[in-house]
């Protein structure tokens, strides 16, 4: 699984950890957070702008904090973020930001 040609390898995800939020929204719908983890770690960046998953592709080389950003309703979205240093993924409502 690449959906990123531009990644030669998964993105390091370090300690990964969510925010009650997150995880009551994911519990609500009965959906795991695996497939996201998943799109996140191979490049598959989500429901951003073009130019925000160009900045995404750019920090991955550069070592930059990267975001994605996923619907898990048609109202509701979760975003995930990796630090710089690789160490933390985060997810969390983008409103607990």
């Amino acid at each position: 699984m690449n959906p990123n040609p531009k990644l030669k390898q998964p993105l390091p995800l370090g300690r990964i950890v969510a925010t009650p939020g997150a995880l009551r929204l994911l519990a609500e719908h009965n959906c795991s957070f695996l497939p996201f983890l998943q799109r996140h770690a191979f490049g598959d960046w989500g429901d951003l702008e073009h130019e925000d998953k160009l900045l995404n592709d750019h920090a991955v080389r550069t070592g930059e904090r990267v975001l994605s950003s996923y619907r898990v309703t048609d109202l509701d979205r979760i975003w995930i973020i990796t630090e710089h240093d690789r160490s933390l993924t985060t997810m969390l409502l983008p409103e607990e930001y």
